[in-house]
């Protein structure tokens, strides 16, 4: 058989910051109706429990006041090249997904400035200047798309080894006075990948994307507080969230199943489905309905993981440190083994959709 070169994931990583934040710490939240720009009637207590059975989340992490995204990025990158057991000075390049930069406490002012990639570089002291840098902003699918980017450069012979980050810090940019203010979290997830010839199929087998932005570029956007009396110099992350919940239900199933088309497998082929995680009723529902497109009706117990409902929603992060949490066992009840073939999706911002095909 001819050999072919394919992206593989030689080593991952992750940060999950150390503070934990209950649903209880939002019970003296004032609430803000969007439409009416008056306190929501509802009692604090019944809008967290409808949460918390809507998108399972109990709890999230929230960065420390003394870290950064770049921060959290770089430490990582170092879990990730650790476990790969490999020099940080022989990647080719850096890749670094996510959406608001370095905010820092008491501000929502985006720090982009340089990229955060160059940040991170800099702060992991790597000198080689043929590693190169750069973001990608892309909403919470910021780090499949990353993985799509180095499988590109990795296929096309441009670069060899390289790590795809995704990172963000979402307790700092949403409004106080908005009830999606308890989806948010923070965190980061790194993974190191690498071309391999073989004669066998492995690493990415295959990918699927598709952009909606016409009808859907503004289901997530930044925009004032819910409250009028909050200062409108601050701009805060706004969800649109059920014509999102709409939008992902009815499009992410099809780019799912094209992406297992164009591997060649069949869904009986898939043992896990990492996807995005913003709303854990959401996902069953993308789940149920992927299911529906192959006329099946039994789902597998356990063959989607969910991180959800003690991390929240961290963006760009959750399928990468879910990825990685999995691989070095500390998701109970979870494992991948060699040979496994798996599949990485995401929903987000613009609308996007990604879906990956993985093969361990």
């Amino acid at each position: 058989m001819t050999k072919r070169l394919y992206t593989k994931i030689i080593g991952t990583g992750s940060y999950i910051p150390s503070q934990i934040i209950s649903n209880d710490y939002f019970k003296d939240y004032v609430f803000y109706d969007p439409t009416t720009s008056q306190p929501l009637q509802k009692s604090n207590e019944e809008i967290i429990q409808k949460f918390q059975e809507i998108t399972h989340i109990s709890e999230r992490r929230w960065v420390t006041d003394d870290l950064v995204n770049s921060d959290m990025a770089a430490m990582a990158i170092e879990d990730a090249y650790t476990s790969a057991g490999i020099d940080p000075e022989t990647l080719d390049f850096i890749i670094i997904a996510h959406n608001f930069g370095d905010v820092t406490v008491g501000s929502t002012q985006i720090d982009v400035l340089p990229s955060l990639a160059n940040k991170v570089k800099a702060k992991l002291g790597i000198k080689n200047p043929a590693c190169i840098c750069h973001d990608i902003v892309s909403g919470c699918p910021g780090w499949t798309q990353g993985m799509i980017t180095a499988d590109a450069y990795i296929r096309s012979g441009i670069y060899n080894r390289g790590v795809v980050v995704g990172t963000d810090v979402l307790s700092r940019i949403f409004d106080p006075y908005d009830r999606d203010a308890m989806i948010y979290a923070d965190g980061s997830g790194a993974t190191i990948v690498e071309g391999v010839e073989s004669e066998e199929p492995t690493g990415i087998l295959s990918h699927s994307s598709r952009s909606d932005s016409v009808n859907y570029w503004n289901l997530l956007t930044n925009g004032s507080s819910f409250n009028p009396e909050l200062n409108g110099n601050f701009q805060y992350m706004k969800m649109a969230g059920h014509k999102l919940y709409v939008y992902a239900i009815s499009n992410v199933p099809g780019v799912v199943k094209e992406s297992i088309e164009k591997a060649g497998l069949q869904l009986s082929d898939i043992k896990k489905v990492l996807m995005h995680q913003a709303n854990e009723k959401m996902d069953e529902v993308i789940l149920k309905n992927v299911f529906k497109l192959y006329n099946e009706k039994n789902i597998p117990e356990g063959i989607m993981p969910m991180s959800i409902e003690k991390l929240g929603n961290s963006s760009t992060a959750t399928v990468p440190t879910l990825l990685d949490l999995i691989l070095k066992g500390k998701m109970e009840g979870q494992i991948i083994n060699e040979g496994d073939t798996i599949l990485l999706c995401s929903v987000g911002a613009g609308m996007n959709i990604n879906s990956i095909v993985y093969k361990f």
